[in-house]
């Protein structure tokens, strides 16, 4: 029995912290702009017991960098950056993957073996590397400055991000549309004389909702990590500004977002963990949060529940192996 996903805790949690998470960064820019607190160090009695970087402490729940700026406020000011992102080119993907997905799964059924085959090769190359050097030229700050906006480059690296995993994605697409294509239901509407058209958008679309709403939500999760790889490469999410100065500074974030948090703060592992280790705790939140959403999903649609059927999946398919493993065991035995 399908109920309304808007009453179900798993849905509402993980939904709640994202958009809290947003329109807490809107509210923060709009009131403050990108001013950050700033605390040098801490006194007590005239005293000073404690330079920056600051540990966490009331005031500062998560701490300062190394320049004494809050590096909460610093999470705030990226969250918008980061979600809304990650959102805009999971949504991209899903939607340019759709109508080639559904081409391939109908149109071009007796092309599937060749078009598989050469999507599959997209598997072994790295994305993240590949993102890398595609973005490089785009994302590093040039010794004579960038000429591009940060509107140009955000654009530049969504549909960048985008493109690279289309292919796979629409094979993935096209593949379970063949599997529905030759359901019972759809023999059955084609029978009755409904065209491919018909049958797309009657039956193969509605059937595969489910399927598509956890993808989109798979792609969000997979589109944030990419974004923690490129920021340990230091390119980070608007562009990375670089000092060329003869004293320089490390690569910085322009716009706070989360993985540039990271990247340009991850030698400070040892010495201030907070400092790092801030950013990856709410990419961690965040994506825990799309977990609960996609769970909560199911549950609400299917009534069954998402994780538990893929963990059961992945023990039978193990207890399988192990079971093929012993009785090839059991036969070489038997040879000798």
């Amino acid at each position: 029995m399908k109920k309304s996903v808007w009453k179900n805790p798993f849905f509402l949690i993980g939904f709640t912290f994202i958009t809290v998470m947003v329109l807490a960064s809107f509210a923060y820019s709009f009131v403050w702009g990108n001013e950050v607190r700033r605390l040098y160090f801490l006194s007590v009695d005239g005293v000073v017991v404690e330079s920056s970087p600051i540990s966490p402490k009331w005031s500062f729940p998560f701490g300062t960098d190394a320049l004494g700026l809050d590096m909460l406020g610093k999470i705030l000011i990226g969250a918008k950056y980061t979600i809304l992102t990650a959102l805009v080119i999971a949504f991209l993907r899903v939607c340019l993957a759709i109508p080639i997905g559904l081409i391939f799964g109908t149109f071009l059924l007796k092309y599937k073996k060749y078009i598989n085959g050469w999507i599959d090769s997209f598997h072994y190359i790295p994305l993240t590397i590949l993102a890398y050097f595609l973005l490089e030229p785009i994302l590093w700050e040039p010794f004579d400055g960038f000429t591009t906006t940060i509107v140009e480059r955000f654009i530049l690296e969504i549909l960048l991000l985008t493109i690279l995993i289309v292919p796979i994605l629409s094979a993935l697409i096209g593949n379970e549309v063949s599997l529905i294509y030759k359901q019972e239901f759809i023999l059955s509407a084609k029978t009755l004389g409904a065209g491919k058209w018909r049958i797309i958008l009657k039956h193969i679309l509605p059937s595969m909702k489910e399927k598509l709403v956890i993808m989109f939500g798979q792609q969000f999760m997979q589109t944030l990590i990419i974004f923690i790889h490129l920021g340990l490469l230091t390119l980070f999410l608007g562009g990375t500004d670089v000092d060329y100065q003869l004293v320089n500074d490390p690569p910085r974030s322009i716009t706070y977002e989360w993985s540039g948090l990271i990247g340009d703060s991850f030698r400070y592992l040892q010495g201030a963990p907070w400092i790092p280790l801030t950013p990856i705790l709410f990419f961690t939140a965040t994506m825990l949060s799309v977990s609960l959403m996609i769970e909560g999903y199911v549950q609400a649609t299917s009534g069954h529940s998402y994780y538990k059927k893929k963990f059961k999946e992945a023990y039978k398919k193990d207890e399988k192996q192990y079971k093929q493993k012993l009785e090839q065991s059991d036969f070489q035995k038997a040879e000798l």
